[in-house]
């Protein structure tokens, strides 16, 4: 069956359900390069809390997180990039822990849930992406 190209963006005229997917990882990652670029969106949000890390929610999927130095924590989005400071990624294994440092940035894919901690002197800026299917920090 060809589409009806002069229907796209109507109702399916067939009157068949449109089912709704969440957004793939790379569609995610673009989203947060895209973020990423333009600050003016998100800059006046950040929330700079020396207690410990703060997320602050940009729209259903993606959320800022800013990091103290020597603070860290769990995140569980699919898709994460630092703009500002210095993040490493923790890995717990029976050889013992190591510290990943992470670029500014650069979009990282996670496999799963990820430990991060800021070892810098200053503060850290990251952003993040979950689909709906996985859990966003507590208040999101």
């Amino acid at each position: 069956m060809v589409p009806d190209l002069a229907m796209r963006g109507q109702d399916d005229p067939h009157g068949r359900a449109l089912t709704v997917r969440p957004p793939t990882v790379g569609q995610l990652a673009s989203r947060v390069a895209d973020l990423a670029g333009r600050p003016e969106i998100w800059w006046r949000l950040a929330e700079f809390d020396p207690a410990g890390p703060a997320h602050v929610a940009l729209d259903a999927q993606t959320w800022l997180t800013t990091w103290p130095p020597g603070h860290g924590g769990t995140i569980h989005g699919e898709v994460s990039t630092l703009i500002a400071g210095e993040l490493a990624e923790v890995t717990i294994a029976e050889c013992g822990v190591t510290e990943h440092p992470l670029r500014a940035n650069r979009t990282r894919v996670h496999g799963g849930p990820c430990a991060l901690t800021n070892p810098g002197p200053a503060f850290a800026v990251s952003l993040h992406a979950a689909s709906d299917t996985w859990k966003r920090p507590r208040g999101l």
